[in-house]
């Protein structure tokens, strides 16, 4: 059988939250992400204009050992100068931070911070796709 067509490329992301409300703060108010949809109080969908990141709020019940393992999300940054910016806003805001920005030997530059629930978050600047 025969491969179909590549796809459009990687634009949705579902994330189980502990906690919701503070990771739909850390995504809108600091990241600037917009809700694009909210079916119910345990379900939000937030969008850059050209993605989509799903947050569901994790059941009381939520096992940590039997969980999907994610490395991180990263988030493309258009501009080089723009990731020590980011990195700059994100420190002065109480964000913790994993890794300090770095220029890679690809050329691209990027940092790692965590959001509320501790997922590891990645914001890049990365050549080929800065502006797509």
């Amino acid at each position: 059988m025969k491969r179909p067509p590549a796809t459009a490329g990687l634009r949705h992301v579902a994330l189980y939250a502990k906690n919701l409300e503070a990771c739909e703060r850390f995504y809108v108010d600091l990241l600037g992400m917009q809700v694009e949809w909210r079916p119910d109080p345990d379900n939000v969908y937030l969008t850059s204009g050209n993605d989509n990141l799903a947050l569901h709020r994790a059941s009381g019940d939520f096992a940590e050992a039997s969980a999907q393992r994610l490395d991180h999300i990263g988030f493309i940054i258009s501009e080089m100068a723009q990731v020590d910016a980011w990195y700059n806003f994100l420190r002065a805001n109480g964000v913790a931070i994993v890794k300090e920005p770095k220029t890679h030997r690809d050329g691209a530059r990027s940092f790692y911070c965590r959001d509320p629930d501790g997922n590891v978050v990645q914001l890049i600047y990365h050549p080929p796709i800065a502006n797509k």
